[in-house]
């Protein structure tokens, strides 16, 4: 069983790689008993959308000037 230190490297290592299927369940198996780990995951999606949608109003804002 990974431990929550384990998941939020795999979930930051998402982003970067594909995880193997082993790693993916292992994973999503903590998640389902871990709502810490959960509320983890919804934050780093949602810092990345934030970062996505800053980035691209920022290009469109620099073309204009």
């Amino acid at each position: 069983m990974l431990s929550c230190k384990d998941v939020t490297h795999k979930l930051s290592e998402s982003l970067d790689r594909e995880l193997t299927l082993a790693e993916r369940l292992q994973l999503e198996m903590h998640l389902a008993m871990c709502q810490g780990c959960r509320n983890f995951k919804k934050q780093m999606g949602f810092l990345r959308l934030a970062c996505r949608r800053y980035m691209a109003g920022k290009t469109s804002s620099d073309s204009d000037t």
